[in-house]
């Protein structure tokens, strides 16, 4: 599902208007029927309720009107505020405004902080509030009376319910430019927009409804401007392929995890149990020699080289000419590898000469912290890398908190400028393609901030990669089907409790949630 920007909407609804025909009083009267629609869904007893619906003097307050006109109808008990002149009101929202005045709902006009104060009660004596202020079009923090009302709105105690977007934030970005109404539930029109989806403003959107209001789909795909995305349950059902009833497991990708040192061989069993559940056909464990022991011990299903090493119980470059010889699909290398002058030269000679495609993770992109610009994927090669905030920061030389305040941005500058697939990992983790394209998956939870769980993500994408031979799908593929084992195991464990193991005991039933499978249990007579 695409996620749009401020001039991205406003060329959708001109295109759907003025090309494809649909006029805009007829996108507005969608909208706030939508809205109610959601309102009805969301609260049981909303007829029951006294409503009291804020409008500004744009379109966002004509969806407003709407709104008010149809729950009046309905026979709720309903109150209108309009922020600002009733003159100022222009266009489709001046005709909704204007209808609502020949139905007998009067609007109460609200046209400075003295008529704010005294109105305001009124307002605070309702049940639930509608904040149709502002959506897409504002520029810059709100100031003056229209900072006091939204203050005075989320200090009210009431639910609020906001259109499109809460009052006060941006369509352009996560960042909150000021003050901002803190709403229950946002009903956003047409497409989600980034603050809605991206910390720290989607803190303050509550649940988000996504209404379609009749825009076109093929107007939303086809806009132009950047491509970013928010995963679905719908879009990764598509991506997933059906298995042929004649194939077998040389269809579905031979793995090369290379990973594991002396006191990690922890990291190197997961990144190969994450393969392997996530269907890849074969996987083998490259490890240094005095580890194999240990990594065979934890696995019957995949198999084991053992090579190389360092003193320190590390991989070392004099490994590299027989990994590069090794029969495999994709290399999956990082997890537990350590650190050290041997196991650096070793895995930059591996992404400088090996032809199968490559995901590189933790200590694999340590090796690089110092000259990143060695870390660039070439034609014909693809090249994944999976860093958290922290692998990221010391890749472009930054702190951890500058990654996370510009999360978007940064994975999507790497991935643009080193030719690499970056998969950001953390809350909403990014997936950012060399070709510009980006997208965010929503699944997830919090109890997947343990140990290992990252190591798993590395075997599954290689996995997925594998089998697809699609890097940008494979991402994304990986990527939710890891959250969403992550929110069945806090399901069973809890948060506290689940482990990176529990992650991956989970991932059967991820897939087969998302190829709307269930398990069958044979029961006797």
């Amino acid at each position: 599902m695409r996620i749009l920007n401020t001039a991205q909407m406003r060329e959708v609804d001109r295109r759907t208007t003025v090309d494809i025909g649909i006029p805009s009083v007829v996108l507005m009267e969608n909208a706030g029927r939508q809205v109610v629609a959601a309102l009805e869904s969301l609260y049981s007893d909303l007829l029951d309720r006294t409503i009291a619906v804020v409008c500004g003097r744009g379109n966002n307050g004509g969806d407003g009107f709407v709104v008010a006109r149809t729950l009046q109808q309905r026979g709720a008990d309903v109150s209108v505020f309009l922020i600002g002149r009733v003159a100022e009101v222009k266009g489709d929202a001046r005709t909704n405004l204007e209808v609502l005045g020949r139905l007998g709902v009067t609007v109460v006009e609200v046209g400075d902080e003295q008529s704010w104060e005294l109105h305001f009660s009124e307002v605070a004596q309702s049940d639930l509030i509608v904040d149709a202020i502002f959506g897409t079009g504002l520029h810059g923090p709100l100031t003056g009376m229209l900072e006091t009302v939204v203050a005075d709105l989320n200090g009210a105690g009431i639910p609020i319910v906001a259109i499109d977007l809460p009052s006060g934030m941006s369509a352009d970005t996560s960042e909150l430019p000021g003050d901002t109404v803190e709403a229950a539930v946002t009903v956003t029109l047409g497409a989600p927009k980034l603050p809605l989806i991206l910390p720290p403003a989607e803190a303050r959107a509550g649940e988000v409804v996504i209404a379609d209001i009749g825009i076109p789909s093929e107007v939303i795909d086809t806009v132009e401007g950047p491509r970013l995305m928010l995963l679905t349950r719908e879009r990764m059902r598509a991506c997933l392929p059906p298995r042929e009833a004649d194939s077998h497991k040389g269809d579905y990708g031979r793995v090369l995890v290379v990973a594991g040192s002396r006191g990690k061989t922890g990291a190197a069993v997961l990144a190969a149990q994450g393969a392997l559940r996530s269907g890849a056909g074969l996987v083998t464990v490259v490890t240094p020699r005095s580890c194999q022991p240990v990594v065979s011990a934890h696995g019957l299903e995949f198999m084991t080289e053992g090579v190389d090493e360092t003193v320190d119980g590390t991989i070392d470059y004099a490994a590299l000419e027989y990994v590069l010889g090794l029969d495999a699909d994709v290399m999956a290398v990082g997890p537990g590898l350590g650190r050290g002058e041997g196991v650096t030269t070793f895995v930059r000679g591996l992404v400088e000469r090996a032809e199968v495609p490559l995901v590189l993770d933790a200590d694999a992109l340590n090796a690089f912290s110092d000259e990143p610009s060695l870390l660039v994927g070439r034609e014909g090669r693809d090249l994944i890398i999976t860093p958290h905030p922290g692998e990221m920061a010391r890749l472009i030389g930054a702190s951890v908190e500058d990654v996370q305040a510009n999360r978007l941005g940064i994975a999507v500058d790497f991935a643009t400028t080193h030719k690499v697939y970056v998969i950001l990992k953390g809350y909403r983790t990014i997936i950012a393609a060399p070709n510009g394209h980006a997208y965010i998956n929503p699944t997830g939870c919090a109890g997947m901030a343990t140990g290992g769980t990252g190591d798993v993500l590395t075997g599954m994408v290689a996995a997925w990669l594998g089998q697809l031979l699609d890097a940008e799908v494979a991402g994304q593929i990986a990527t939710y089907l890891h959250g969403v084992a992550g929110e069945l195991a806090d399901a069973d464990e809890g948060e506290v409790a689940m482990t990176a193991v529990d992650l991956i005991s989970h991932l059967g039933d991820a897939a087969l949630e998302l190829s709307a499978r269930r398990r069958v249990v044979a029961k006797s007579e």
